[in-house]
Protein backbone atom coordinates (compact mmCIF):
# COMPACT_ATOMS: atom_id res chain seq x y z
CA UNK A 1 0.00 0.00 0.00
CA UNK A 2 0.99 3.63 -0.44
CA UNK A 3 0.61 5.60 2.76
CA UNK A 4 -1.31 8.86 2.50
CA UNK A 5 0.02 11.58 4.79
CA UNK A 6 -1.95 14.79 5.20
CA UNK A 7 -0.29 18.20 5.60
CA UNK A 8 -2.52 20.88 7.10
CA UNK A 9 -2.17 24.43 5.80
CA UNK A 10 -3.03 27.22 8.24
CA UNK A 11 -3.02 30.97 7.50
CA UNK A 12 0.69 31.80 7.72
CA UNK A 13 2.04 28.27 7.16
CA UNK A 14 5.41 28.45 5.40
CA UNK A 15 6.67 24.88 5.25
CA UNK A 16 3.57 23.00 4.14
CA UNK A 17 4.84 22.53 0.57
CA UNK A 18 8.24 21.46 1.89
CA UNK A 19 6.55 18.86 4.08
CA UNK A 20 4.54 17.59 1.11
CA UNK A 21 7.73 17.26 -0.93
CA UNK A 22 9.49 15.41 1.90
CA UNK A 23 6.58 12.97 2.14
CA UNK A 24 6.71 12.31 -1.59
CA UNK A 25 10.49 11.78 -1.54
CA UNK A 26 10.10 9.35 1.38
CA UNK A 27 7.70 7.25 -0.68
CA UNK A 28 4.24 8.27 0.52
CA UNK A 29 1.44 10.30 -1.05
CA UNK A 30 1.08 13.83 0.37
CA UNK A 31 -2.47 15.11 0.82
CA UNK A 32 -3.06 18.85 1.20
CA UNK A 33 -5.57 19.62 3.97
CA UNK A 34 -7.12 22.97 4.93
CA UNK A 35 -7.38 24.41 8.44
CA UNK A 36 -11.04 25.34 7.98
CA UNK A 37 -12.14 21.84 6.98
CA UNK A 38 -13.48 19.03 9.15
CA UNK A 39 -12.43 16.35 6.64
CA UNK A 40 -9.13 14.50 6.97
CA UNK A 41 -9.83 12.83 3.61
CA UNK A 42 -8.97 9.35 4.83
CA UNK A 43 -5.26 10.01 5.42
CA UNK A 44 -3.11 7.57 7.39
CA UNK A 45 -0.96 10.16 9.19
CA UNK A 46 -0.80 13.93 9.67
CA UNK A 47 1.82 16.68 9.64
CA UNK A 48 1.29 20.09 11.21
CA UNK A 49 3.92 22.21 9.43
CA UNK A 50 6.11 25.12 10.41
CA UNK A 51 5.42 28.77 9.82
CA UNK A 52 3.69 31.60 11.62
CA UNK A 53 0.06 30.50 11.85
CA UNK A 54 -2.24 33.50 12.27
CA UNK A 55 0.90 35.64 12.49
CA UNK A 56 1.79 34.06 15.85
CA UNK A 57 -0.52 36.59 17.47
CA UNK A 58 -1.55 35.83 21.07
CA UNK A 59 1.00 32.98 21.40
CA UNK A 60 2.69 30.93 18.70
CA UNK A 61 0.27 28.16 17.72
CA UNK A 62 -2.43 29.22 20.18
CA UNK A 63 -5.01 30.36 17.62
CA UNK A 64 -4.27 27.48 15.22
CA UNK A 65 -4.87 25.03 18.06
CA UNK A 66 -8.54 26.06 17.89
CA UNK A 67 -8.89 25.83 14.11
CA UNK A 68 -11.85 23.71 12.90
CA UNK A 69 -9.66 20.84 11.66
CA UNK A 70 -7.95 20.48 15.05
CA UNK A 71 -11.05 18.75 16.42
CA UNK A 72 -10.43 16.01 13.86
CA UNK A 73 -6.70 16.01 14.60
CA UNK A 74 -7.37 15.44 18.30
CA UNK A 75 -9.83 12.65 17.56
CA UNK A 76 -7.44 10.96 15.11
CA UNK A 77 -4.55 11.24 17.58
CA UNK A 78 -6.67 9.69 20.31
CA UNK A 79 -7.34 6.75 18.00
CA UNK A 80 -3.60 6.24 17.35
CA UNK A 81 -3.00 8.04 14.05
CA UNK A 82 0.63 9.22 13.68
CA UNK A 83 0.75 13.01 14.04
CA UNK A 84 3.92 15.09 13.62
CA UNK A 85 4.15 18.76 14.61
CA UNK A 86 7.17 20.66 13.26
CA UNK A 87 8.17 24.01 14.81
CA UNK A 88 4.89 25.98 14.64
CA UNK A 89 3.18 22.58 14.47
CA UNK A 90 4.90 21.59 17.74
CA UNK A 91 3.60 24.83 19.24
CA UNK A 92 0.08 23.87 18.08
CA UNK A 93 0.38 20.43 19.69
CA UNK A 94 1.28 21.84 23.11
CA UNK A 95 -1.38 24.54 22.83
CA UNK A 96 -3.93 21.82 21.96
CA UNK A 97 -2.71 19.77 24.96
CA UNK A 98 -1.72 16.86 22.77
CA UNK A 99 1.79 17.24 24.23
CA UNK A 100 2.73 18.67 27.66
CA UNK A 101 4.42 21.95 28.49
CA UNK A 102 4.75 25.08 26.41
CA UNK A 103 7.03 27.05 24.09
CA UNK A 104 8.12 30.63 24.65
CA UNK A 105 10.44 33.25 23.15
CA UNK A 106 14.05 32.13 22.72
CA UNK A 107 16.11 32.99 25.80
CA UNK A 108 18.37 35.31 23.76
CA UNK A 109 15.26 37.05 22.34
CA UNK A 110 16.39 36.55 18.75
CA UNK A 111 15.29 34.44 15.82
CA UNK A 112 17.80 31.66 15.15
CA UNK A 113 18.57 29.64 12.03
CA UNK A 114 21.22 26.91 12.08
CA UNK A 115 21.95 23.27 11.36
CA UNK A 116 21.36 21.64 14.73
CA UNK A 117 22.68 18.39 16.16
CA UNK A 118 20.00 16.37 17.94
CA UNK A 119 20.29 13.25 20.06
CA UNK A 120 17.53 10.70 19.59
CA UNK A 121 16.17 9.91 23.05
CA UNK A 122 13.20 7.77 22.05
CA UNK A 123 13.41 5.55 18.97
CA UNK A 124 10.15 3.75 19.68
CA UNK A 125 7.63 6.25 18.31
CA UNK A 126 5.76 6.24 15.02
CA UNK A 127 8.08 8.98 13.76
CA UNK A 128 11.44 7.78 15.11
CA UNK A 129 11.56 4.01 14.62
CA UNK A 130 14.09 4.31 11.77
CA UNK A 131 16.61 5.85 14.19
CA UNK A 132 18.73 4.23 16.88
CA UNK A 133 18.51 5.19 20.53
CA UNK A 134 21.25 7.74 21.23
CA UNK A 135 21.88 8.41 17.54
CA UNK A 136 23.03 11.93 16.67
CA UNK A 137 21.39 13.55 13.66
CA UNK A 138 21.59 16.98 12.04
CA UNK A 139 18.34 18.82 11.31
CA UNK A 140 17.89 22.49 10.31
CA UNK A 141 16.43 24.73 13.01
CA UNK A 142 14.72 28.10 12.54
CA UNK A 143 12.59 29.69 15.22
CA UNK A 144 12.00 32.66 17.44
CA UNK A 145 9.73 30.99 19.99
CA UNK A 146 11.43 27.65 20.56
CA UNK A 147 12.18 27.70 24.28
CA UNK A 148 10.55 24.64 25.82
CA UNK A 149 9.13 25.15 29.31
CA UNK A 150 7.25 23.01 31.84
CA UNK A 151 6.81 22.94 35.59
CA UNK A 152 9.03 20.73 37.71
CA UNK A 153 6.39 18.02 38.07
CA UNK A 154 5.82 17.84 34.31
CA UNK A 155 9.56 17.76 33.60
CA UNK A 156 10.03 14.91 36.05
CA UNK A 157 7.17 12.99 34.44
CA UNK A 158 8.27 13.37 30.83
CA UNK A 159 11.85 12.47 31.72
CA UNK A 160 10.77 9.55 33.88
CA UNK A 161 8.34 8.16 31.30
CA UNK A 162 10.69 8.50 28.33
CA UNK A 163 8.59 11.15 26.61
CA UNK A 164 11.57 13.24 25.50
CA UNK A 165 12.02 12.33 21.85
CA UNK A 166 15.01 14.57 21.07
CA UNK A 167 17.51 16.73 22.92
CA UNK A 168 19.76 19.46 21.59
CA UNK A 169 23.36 18.29 21.44
CA UNK A 170 26.46 20.50 21.51
CA UNK A 171 24.55 23.73 22.06
CA UNK A 172 21.13 24.65 23.40
CA UNK A 173 19.99 27.18 20.78
CA UNK A 174 16.95 28.64 22.52
CA UNK A 175 17.13 28.01 26.26
CA UNK A 176 14.84 24.98 26.30
CA UNK A 177 14.68 23.31 29.71
CA UNK A 178 16.67 20.06 29.92
CA UNK A 179 17.84 20.68 26.31
CA UNK A 180 14.48 19.36 25.10
CA UNK A 181 14.08 19.64 21.33
CA UNK A 182 11.11 17.32 20.85
CA UNK A 183 8.52 15.26 22.71
CA UNK A 184 6.25 12.29 22.22
CA UNK A 185 3.00 11.35 23.89
CA UNK A 186 2.66 8.20 25.99
CA UNK A 187 1.31 6.17 23.08
CA UNK A 188 4.14 7.22 20.77
CA UNK A 189 1.96 8.30 17.86
CA UNK A 190 2.17 12.06 18.46
CA UNK A 191 5.60 13.72 18.13
CA UNK A 192 6.54 17.39 18.11
CA UNK A 193 9.93 19.01 17.59
CA UNK A 194 11.29 22.47 16.84
CA UNK A 195 13.86 21.58 14.11
CA UNK A 196 12.62 20.95 10.55
CA UNK A 197 13.16 17.39 9.22
CA UNK A 198 11.47 18.32 5.92
CA UNK A 199 14.53 20.46 5.14
CA UNK A 200 16.90 17.47 5.36
CA UNK A 201 15.52 14.98 2.87
CA UNK A 202 17.31 15.59 -0.41
CA UNK A 203 21.05 15.58 -1.26
CA UNK A 204 22.16 19.03 -2.35
CA UNK A 205 19.58 20.80 -0.20
CA UNK A 206 20.19 19.51 3.32
CA UNK A 207 22.68 20.31 6.09
CA UNK A 208 26.41 19.97 5.56
CA UNK A 209 27.95 16.65 6.61
CA UNK A 210 31.47 15.28 6.86
CA UNK A 211 30.88 13.59 3.50
CA UNK A 212 29.90 16.68 1.51
CA UNK A 213 28.27 20.06 1.67
CA UNK A 214 24.44 20.08 1.78
CA UNK A 215 24.32 16.29 1.78
CA UNK A 216 22.43 15.64 5.03
CA UNK A 217 19.21 13.62 4.70
CA UNK A 218 18.53 12.63 8.33
CA UNK A 219 15.04 14.07 8.01
CA UNK A 220 13.95 11.27 5.69
CA UNK A 221 13.88 8.81 8.58
CA UNK A 222 11.02 10.72 10.23
CA UNK A 223 8.72 10.19 7.27
CA UNK A 224 9.92 6.66 6.55
CA UNK A 225 9.24 5.77 10.18
CA UNK A 226 5.65 6.97 9.79
CA UNK A 227 5.25 5.03 6.57
CA UNK A 228 6.47 1.87 8.33
CA UNK A 229 4.03 2.49 11.18
CA UNK A 230 1.11 2.90 8.78
CA UNK A 231 2.02 -0.19 6.76
CA UNK A 232 2.39 -2.25 9.96
CA UNK A 233 -1.12 -1.28 11.06
CA UNK A 234 -2.55 -2.08 7.62
CA UNK A 235 -0.91 -5.50 7.66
Amino acid sequence: MTARIGVITFPGSLDDRDAQRAIRIAGAEPVALWHGSHDLEGVDALVLPGGFSYGDYLRAGAIAAHAPIMAEVKDAAAKGMPVLGVCNGFQMLVEAHLLPGGLIRNSHQQFICRDQILRVENASTAWTSEFEQGQEIVIPLKNGDGGYIADAETLARINGEGLVAFRYEGVNPNGSLDDIAGLTNERGNVVGLMPHPEHAVEPGFGPDTAAAMRSGVDGLSFFRSAISAVVAVAA
